[in-house]
């Protein structure tokens, strides 16, 4: 069962990343969270236009994915899990989780140093968020966050399947909380204790920093309250809350080519007046 589910990983998480936009899709049309102001055709094409820029970038740069690092590392005897007999069912728990966990660190990374911010930025300069915001990073980020997810696995030597299936977790997830739909508050209540839900992560893309710097889990919601970081709700409320970033309010930068030059623009952080200027004047 295993080995029929690494070898056809690509097919898996093709499948499972189609049918997670659809469905987010349709409950968003359904029962949307938020009105959405700029026409979806933009939103949409840009957005996903940086995921196929994201792709290509990937498989150019990387010779070698998680799963197949995670699969040399059995062979070359890499890793923690490599190194200390472990029953395969706990190495797999213990993998997830611990990737997981740094994805958290590395997106807490990304918020406190300027540099990696001007990157990460793009993805909160979305001025909507539904689905495709949790498909909207850098291609830079990309490379940078594909380095340090190869060396986790390199490091910690987990099975192979776990890598799959965290990989296949992290991507469903950030698209769900992502996802500008309306969850029954006692639902939410209920969800929020296993699972990262729109409703929390909508909080992290507030203009206000303190709640930007807030709620930075994509999967496992536990690491922001056990580290401080977590906010219940918005200040605002969800339906009067401010989202995107300040530099880049214009429609005009929802565009991919506006998007891909955003991290070389403005200040690192903070407004830039001419940005604010060109707005008022929009």
């Amino acid at each position: 069962m295993t080995d029929l589910l690494l070898s056809n990983e690509g097919t898996i998480r093709l499948a499972i990343f189609l049918g997670i936009l659809i469905a987010m899709a349709i409950w968003e049309v359904a029962a949307p969270r938020r009105r959405i102001e700029i026409p979806r055709v933009i939103r949409w094409t840009n957005n996903l236009g940086v995921v196929i820029v994201d792709t290509i970038l990937v498989r150019l740069t990387f010779p070698i994915v998680a799963v197949g690092l995670a699969l040399m590392a059995q062979d070359k005897g890499w890793g923690l899990f490599n190194i200390i007999e472990a029953p395969t069912w706990l190495a797999i728990i213990v993998s997830i989780v611990v990737l997981d966990f740094a994805i958290y660190l590395q997106h807490v990374l990304f918020h406190a140093v300027p540099a990696l911010w001007r990157l990460h930025r793009m993805h909160h300069a979305d001025q909507a968020i539904d689905v495709t915001t949790g498909l909207r990073f850098h291609p830079i980020e990309i490379v940078l966050s594909m380095v340090i997810k190869l060396a986790v696995v390199a490091a910690l030597g987990p099975p192979a399947v776990a890598v799959l299936i965290f990989e296949v977790l992290l991507n469903a997830t950030a698209m769900f909380n992502h996802s500008n739909i309306r969850l029954p508050q006692g639902v939410d209540r209920v969800l929020r204790l296993f699972v990262v839900t729109p409703d929390m992560h909508r909080v992290h893309h507030s203009i206000d920093p303190k709640e930007t710097d807030s709620n930075f889990g994509f999967n496992l919601p536990w690491w922001d309250r056990l580290l401080g970081t977590y906010i219940a709700q918005p200040a605002k409320g969800h339906d009067d809350m401010t989202i995107g970033f300040e530099q880049f309010r214009r429609v005009r930068e929802q565009w991919l080519d506006k998007m891909l030059t955003q991290p070389f623009r403005g200040p690192a952080s903070g407004p830039d007046p001419r940005d604010q200027k060109e707005t008022d004047n929009a």
